[in-house]
């Protein structure tokens, strides 16, 4: 179950990491509901970080957490056409795809 609230707190690292690229673009009052995603969503993540340390290593979680946050985040960039999707960039990610699969092995 750990890995399960660990994994869904990395795509929230994803969801804040996007509101924040919207709140950042908008202007006024546009600005408001991503900005308050964005609050949410960055609260819920280290929550869920937070429960996932109790029975998973430190080192361990936390390089789920930001893995799994950052390859999601990444192709938010590529859909939303903000990155290009390079072959460097997609070899790269599976890279780090295939790193956090391995933590999960070992751990």
């Amino acid at each position: 179950m750990s890995w399960l609230i660990l994994v869904l707190s990395g795509a929230l690292e994803a969801v804040w990491a996007a509101a924040l690229h919207r709140a950042a673009q908008a202007r006024g009052s546009r600005r408001l509901v991503p900005a308050f995603v964005f609050l949410i969503a960055a609260a819920a993540s280290t929550a869920g970080l937070a429960v996932a340390m109790q029975s998973i290593p430190t080192g361990t979680a936390y390089a789920v957490w930001v893995g799994v946050g950052v390859v999601l985040t990444s192709g938010y960039a590529i859909a939303a056409k903000v990155e290009r999707p390079t072959a460097a960039r997609i070899v790269l990610l599976c890279g780090i795809t295939a790193c956090v699969a391995g933590l999960k092995v070992v751990a």
